[in-house]
């Protein structure tokens, strides 16, 4: 009988992005690359990415900083919306600010979007087959990470909303066996100086 060891899940947010977002900016290049140094010595086994140019490139240059590790394609690695609640899930008071902030989404986005996010659950979560732990990296958008740490924290479907991800920030997320999955830890931007941390969130809370 197999048994079961344990995933340590780690996500990525692309670096900095141009304004029209086909690659990276200078800064975005040399948060891929710090962040690169700081998981040499992490035992990776695979790094993920989605395939838009923010992402791909994000992963060749942390990849570039690690020895051996595969770099792997992934749709579900992606930029999407992974689900949009009815009014009634959301707080009244903060209702009308989401459903805004998601109209734009298109028919096919809101069909493509939940789809696509079961895809990366059955990739990317829980534990996973066999006696060794498996340490891997997943390059991809603010979305996506947003909904695996409100997923990890059993908080309502709509709460991906709200989560906010920094350029290069790394949250790790432990899947062990017959136990919840745990955040160890989110935003750490530990391996960027000052002057990189914090892109990708809103002036006002550039700290």
């Amino acid at each position: 009988m197999t048994g079961m060891a344990t995933r340590y899940l780690y996500l990525v947010r692309h670096g900095e992005a141009l304004p029209d977002e086909s690659g990276l900016t200078a800064d975005g290049r040399r948060q891929a690359t710090l962040l690169g140094r700081r998981l040499q010595d992490a035992p990776l086994a695979a790094v993920h990415h989605g395939p838009l140019p923010r992402a791909e490139q994000t992963a060749r240059l942390i990849g570039e900083q690690l020895k051996d590790v595969p770099l792997h394609l992934s749709e579900a690695a992606g930029d999407y919306v992974p689900y949009v609640p009815h009014r009634d899930e959301l707080p009244a008071e903060s209702a009308d600010f989401f459903l805004r902030f998601l109209e734009g989404a298109s028919d096919e986005e809101r069909e493509r979007g939940p789809a696509l996010v079961r895809e990366a659950m059955d990739l990317f979560t829980g534990p996973v087959e066999g006696e060794e732990d498996r340490h891997e990296l997943v390059v991809t958008h603010n979305f996506l990470v947003a909904w695996l740490v409100r997923d990890a924290m059993h908080a309502p479907k709509w709460r991906w909303l709200g989560l906010n991800h920094a350029n290069a920030a790394l949250t790790v997320i432990r899947y062990a066996p017959d136990r919840p999955a745990t955040v160890l830890f989110s935003n750490d931007m530990r391996h960027l100086p000052a002057e990189l941390r914090w892109t990708g969130f809103p002036p006002e809370l550039h700290l």
